[in-house]
């Protein structure tokens, strides 16, 4: 068995992920884990997909249809990597919202050699006064021989200068 990752982006309307796993469970697949949300109007995601190698054209072929029905869908083999060592932290922000705070907290934890391995963001309204709050959450996989300690007291460095309150806990 093989596994692939497919990457859709169309125009929102009922019924795609239903042509989408018709096209999957078509191919011989076995739809594994999946990301699909409405975004900017658009539908986007990404799909987990689990098939014989030699499926692919199979799946290919499936996903043309969807393809005809207005979203395009990419796919690509997914890469085997050996397990993850570190440390794995739940990262929370919220703030006022303004441009630039997913630079500056994704370019400390990279300079810091953290991998984000999932990421959220979205726009809330502060409850009493409306303000838009910017939230994100963050699942983070530090190297071995990075410290949380380390990772906390540099994103406090900067969570004055982007107004926002930090936390990060450890993942179960």
């Amino acid at each position: 068995m093989a596994l692939f990752v497919l990457s859709v982006v169309g125009s929102d309307r009922p019924g795609l992920t239903a042509a989408l796993a018709a096209a999957v469970l078509s191919a011989g697949g076995n739809w594994l884990e999946s990301h699909l949300s409405r975004l900017g109007g658009l539908y986007v995601g990404s799909v987990l997909v689990e098939l014989e190698a030699n499926g692919v054209d199979a799946l290919r072929s499936a996903v043309r249809t969807v393809d005809a029905h207005g979203l395009e869908v990419r796919i690509a083999p997914a890469v085997e990597a050996p397990g993850p060592d570190g440390e794995t932290l739940h990262f929370r922000l919220i703030g006022q919202d303004r441009s630039g705070i997913v630079n500056q907290v994704t370019a400390v934890l990279s300079g810091l050699g953290a991998n984000i391995e999932t990421f959220s963001s979205w726009i809330s309204a502060e409850p009493h006064s409306g303000v838009p709050l910017f939230n994100m959450a963050a699942s983070v996989r530090l190297p071995p021989e990075l410290h949380v300690d380390r990772v906390q007291a540099a994103l406090e460095d900067i969570s004055a200068e982007v107004m926002v309150d930090i936390s990060l806990t450890p993942a179960p």
